[in-house]
């Protein structure tokens, strides 16, 4: 790829750390700085707290972040956020004048959120999806192919997740918002210890079944959707994209006949 593109990363939970691990294990990738909230960490190097013995990805706290000439001082071509959605103003307008293309992961934003990022899209590459693991997405779009080959077929959703998770699936909703489908009667959740995240998608025929599914396994998936997207969205004009841009544009495209 030639020069490595240079990230900077918001947020340091556990999907952030796991961040960390794959960014600095991409040999076309290097970590500039992380963000988060906390003093904590402050001034150390994430590499050293993923395991690694060399000083790469100074943490700093988002204080750091508001002051004026941040991206100068720290430049990065990407930023990948994975903290929450109250960052977004905080960093967007001075992305934009400094050129930063953008990947969020955010679960929601508002409606004035969402008008910021199609507003800033103008200006820069922006990649939001709130799933960002390519397998989920390659579900959605399969999905969608699938309704159009069998447009009788009676169709369900399902979502498994943890305990705790209380509403349904944001994921499960905008799968069946792309096959047309109410959610209040077609998407059906399940709550159990021991899952991450589960979806399904089931057409039912008179004569046969057919049963997409993808299960996430470990956070890293998340990270690694990320890297997926930041590598895709760096050669990408303006514009607001989302993961399904991505597995369309690398995959659907290249099937051969």
């Amino acid at each position: 790829m030639g020069k490595k593109i240079r990230i900077g990363l918001l947020g340091f939970g556990k999907t952030g750390k796991l961040a960390v691990s794959e960014i600095l294990d991409d040999p076309d990738c290097c970590l500039s700085w992380v963000v988060r909230r906390s003093e904590e960490f402050y001034g150390e190097f994430a590499s050293r707290h993923v395991g690694l013995k060399k000083d790469e990805g100074c943490i700093m706290p988002m204080r750091i972040l508001q002051k004026r000439g941040f991206f100068k001082e720290h430049p990065v071509d990407v930023i990948i956020d994975f903290s929450d959605r109250s960052a977004l103003g905080v960093y967007i307008n001075r992305a934009v004048r400094r050129d930063v293309r953008i990947v969020s992961a955010i679960s929601h934003y508002s409606e004035d959120e969402i008008k910021l990022l199609k507003k800033s899209s103008k200006k820069i590459a922006i990649l939001y999806s709130p799933n960002i693991t390519v397998g989920v997405n390659v579900l959605m779009v399969a999905s969608q192919v699938l309704k159009k080959i069998l447009p009788n077929a009676d169709i369900e959703i399902v979502e498994e997740h943890f305990r705790d998770k209380r509403d349904k699936s944001g994921t499960a909703l905008r799968i069946a918002k792309r096959l047309g489908l109410n959610p209040d009667t077609h998407v059906n959740s399940i709550r159990v210890g021991g899952i991450i995240g589960r979806h399904e998608v089931i057409f039912g025929m008179k004569t046969q079944t057919v049963r997409l599914i993808h299960e996430t396994v470990s956070r890293a998936a998340f990270a690694r959707g990320a890297l997926f997207a930041t590598k895709w969205l760096i050669h990408k004009k303006n514009g607001l994209y989302n993961m399904e841009n991505v597995i369309k544009n690398t995959f659907i495209q290249n099937l051969s006949d």
